[in-house]
């Protein structure tokens, strides 16, 4: 099965029931297959080759959705671009993965004007809405309109273990790389994650998190795999939220953490309380306090705490009715997956011994686009297999260090590598140290996270200034200039010197130590 198929078989089944709930707008199962169908045949008719990328740089609304699956079901690769990316980060994605068609906005793509000049492999820019259309650069210009209205081409035949999708993570060191996932990567994973959640066509699930987020683009993908409608918000306050819970009627919420301690503050109406049958979360802990004060709002709503990896989808989840015993647990194996815990020799982990989280499975992914040196080291051999496989399984060494309770029920410990996690968001420290650099004020720069309390980390940037005369506040104009808003620092903080680790490069871990309680940390 191809993932675009589970809009066609929802269509079949109930063609009149809502695929997509947008502002006042409503698009049926019937309009949702039809028009993916028609921006697939436009794409082919483009000269979209097999598994040719085709990355999406907009907000949440009905083009979005349609040009993600239109793309799968033309044969390509589809590559959500977060929409707060700002054209530096949007370029690289665009460059890295050789991405041959954009579709995006005029008032986007004037934006990125000089940075699609430098993508060589760009050959059409699709825009939602009126602009100037024709050639520009080397690639031509055209309205979403004419793009759909032309001659229609014959899509190209994959099967399931063909490339379905990028999406763009950050890595502990350098620029985001691009987890590739498969057409069976996906379905299983929206299979294993509908049928945990119980979900079913009469579910209406709020998607407020990003698409280009694994956990954001599950929402899609798990609500077609039953027939289920999907509401689709940018959302400017956490108010908003709740407003649309009520509004739409919604059955199932995901959030990360940062959002639900927003939500936790604030009053839920007797409507929100009835409608929620269950809200999730994943990105990093729930903090107790937080988690309590939702379950008392929600008195009926299941909740569901969950451990994921953009290279694995989704690998864990809590019952609901193991809450009150093991609030601090990330529960078990989700379906059609195995979690192991291990040493560093592959064997496994006795109980409550600290090892690495090992995903493997239908939901492991193809590794990292173009980049076979950090595919290496994350994609290894499963432990455990029978030695005479003469090709051996591969699964996701996470990098995290857990462990696991006698009835098996896992505990998240620590992260191996410097990530931040910051509003959910894995940020590389390395990726914000650039643009540091890149503004010519700072001889030294090192970015770390410390805890928030709304945030979850925070970013602090550590500098070592050019000269005496160094002002704080113009690095972080030049930053908010160049990064989006989770990437900003929240702090810069001068230095006369930065510490180093017995191998000569900065220490970040004892920066971070250092300024722990920078916003009331431990």
């Amino acid at each position: 099965m191809l993932l675009h198929h589970f809009i066609t078989d929802a269509a079949s089944a109930t063609p009149e029931a809502p695929a997509l709930l947008h502002k006042d707008r409503v698009l049926d199962y019937q309009g949702l297959a039809g028009s993916v169908e028609t921006f697939a045949g436009a794409l082919v008719a483009a000269d979209l080759a097999p598994a040719e990328r085709v990355a999406v740089y907009l907000p949440k609304q009905f083009e979005t959705v349609i040009a993600l699956f239109g793309a799968a079901a033309a044969g390509g690769v589809f590559v959500p671009v977060n929409p707060q990316l700002k054209p530096a980060q949007v370029g690289h994605i665009l460059r890295d993965c050789n991405v041959r068609v954009l579709v995006t906005s005029p008032e986007r793509a004037a934006l990125l004007d000089e940075t699609l000049a430098a993508c060589p492999d760009l050959h059409t820019v699709v825009l939602t809405g009126p602009g100037e259309s024709g050639s520009r650069h080397h690639f031509r210009v055209i309205d979403w309109s004419t793009f759909t209205g032309q001659a229609a081409g014959r899509p190209h035949r994959r099967i399931d273990q063909d490339l379905a999708a990028i999406l763009y993570t950050s890595g502990s060191t350098g620029r985001p790389k691009g987890v590739v996932l498969s057409h069976r990567n996906m379905v299983a994973g929206a299979r294993s994650v509908a049928e945990y959640l119980e979900n079913t066509p009469e579910d209406r699930l709020l998607a407020v998190l990003p698409l280009s987020f694994d956990y954001g683009l599950s929402q899609l993908t798990t609500a077609i795999s039953v027939g289920a409608s999907v509401a689709l918000m940018d959302y400017l306050l956490p108010r908003d939220v709740i407003r649309a819970v009520v509004r739409h009627r919604i059955t199932g919420l995901a959030a990360v953490p940062p959002l639900w301690v927003q939500l936790a503050e604030l009053e839920w109406p007797a409507e929100a309380a009835e409608s929620l049958r269950y809200f999730t979360n994943s990105g990093g802990a729930m903090p107790l306090p937080v988690l309590r004060k939702l379950r008392a709002a929600l008195p009926s709503t299941r909740p569901y705490l969950m451990y994921g990896l953009t290279e694995a989808f989704r690998s864990t989840y809590l019952p609901p009715e193991e809450l009150d015993r093991r609030p601090t647990s990330m529960g078990k194996a989700i379906p059609n997956a195995e979690v192991m815990v291990v040493r560093e020799d592959g064997s496994p982990c006795a109980p409550d011994e600290p090892g690495e989280l090992v995903h493997r499975g239908a939901l492991v992914a193809q590794g990292y686009w173009n980049d076979p040196e950090r595919t290496a080291e994350r994609f290894r051999p499963a432990p455990g297999q029978p030695a005479g496989i003469p090709v051996p399984e591969l699964a996701v060494w996470s990098g995290d260090t857990v462990k696991r309770d006698a009835e098996g029920f896992l505990y998240f410990v620590g992260r191996r590598d410097e990530m931040i996690k910051t509003s959910g968001y894995r940020v590389s420290p390395t990726e914000v140290e650039e643009v540091a650099y890149s503004c010519g004020l700072v001889a030294e720069a090192a970015a770390v996270g410390v805890p928030h309390p709304q945030l979850g980390q925070a970013i602090v940037l550590l500098v070592v200034p050019e000269s005496d005369d160094f002002d704080p506040e113009e690095l972080l104009a030049h930053c908010k200039r160049e990064l989006p808003n989770f990437m900003v620092p929240q702090a810069v903080i001068p230095h006369t010197s930065l510490p180093r680790n017995p191998n000569g490069k900065i220490d970040r871990k004892a920066l971070a130590a250092e300024h722990a309680a920078l916003f009331g940390g431990p």
